[in-house]
């Protein structure tokens, strides 16, 4: 069962295919009339960094969403019935306001020029490292890309700045797992689940919304390999984080990002730009809107 979570994981975050890496840092260096596209960027997302630091949490899981399965083709932005907003697993998604303000200022200085997929993989990569992360280059063109068990593990490392809401483990792992009732998965550190049984998830609806953090509480706005040490201890909060230690094929990759934060830090950077390229246009591929929650 464990393997099979984890093959879950692996369909989500695998988009079969090859291609030639392109790459292009800076790709709006003199683009934006006497503006520094990347500069403006930046300082929003430090502003934004500086009064609300889960920013970092909701802009990689605005990322992943976007890109892990239609592509990095901004329709996530895009609002109205029947879009992919509404979907069940994107209503909890949050940031959008930040890339709409991005969005605007850079309107003002150089119309029509940056696309709003741009705008969420730039300002993700700046959130990130201002949150101890590493300033990984973007704005990057490839064609197709297929997640490693490696990759999948460092990805997965989103998790250190993440948070979820009790909904999400009762049934799966305190109260109901596999199908029995009352039944704990044994994957679960006994005092962990324990805590969370009497104090965070009591078995009631009206817990359903408490927040629980995929890390620390002390390093769950900072990027760094805590996550998977707490993943050695049986601390994973969600399914698919404890099943990368429970699973004998990843469970050595989990011991090295554990063990060497460095390592941890080179991986991340590195599978976000994949993740930023998958299914990416370019040229006169679809539109640079106006804004981005709306087609022009």
């Amino acid at each position: 069962m464990q393997a099979a979570a984890l093959m879950v994981v692996l369909a989500v975050l695998s988009l079969a295919g090859s291609g030639s890496a392109q790459l292009r840092y800076g790709f709006y260096k003199g683009r934006c009339n006497s503006s520094d596209v990347e500069v403006v960027v930046q300082t929003i997302v430090k502003a934004r960094f500086a009064r609300e630091a889960p920013i970092v949490a909701y802009l990689l899981r605005l990322q992943f969403h976007e890109c892990a399965v239609n592509g990095c083709d901004g329709g996530l932005l895009i609002d109205g019935p029947g879009t992919e907003k509404t979907a069940g697993p994107n209503l909890s998604v949050k940031g959008y306001d930040l890339i709409a303000a991005i969005k605007a200022e850079l309107e003002k200085r150089c119309p029509g020029v940056v696309s709003c997929s741009d705008i969420e993989i730039l300002a993700t990569r700046d959130a990130v490292a201002l949150a101890g992360g590493p300033a990984y280059a973007t704005a990057a063109y490839f064609s197709r890309l297929g997640m490693s068990p490696f990759e999948t593990v460092a990805l997965l490392g989103a998790h250190t700045v993440g948070a979820t809401h009790c909904s999400a483990i009762k049934n799966s792992r305190l109260y109901g797992y596999g199908g029995k009732p009352g039944a704990t998965d044994p994957s679960m550190n006994p005092a962990v689940a324990s805590v969370y049984k009497r104090y965070v998830c009591p078995n009631m609806s009206s817990s359903d919304g408490n927040a629980v953090f995929l890390d620390d509480q002390w390093s769950a706005v900072k990027v760094d390999n805590h996550y998977y040490k707490k993943l050695q201890l049986r601390r994973g909060v969600l399914p698919c984080d404890q099943n990368l230690y429970s699973d004998s094929s990843t469970r050595g990759i989990v011991d090295q990002m554990a063990g060497n934060n460095g390592m941890f830090l080179s991986a991340f950077g590195q599978v976000l730009v994949k993740l930023s390229e998958v299914n990416v246009l370019t040229g006169r591929q679809g539109e640079i809107r106006e804004v981005c929650n709306k087609f022009n």
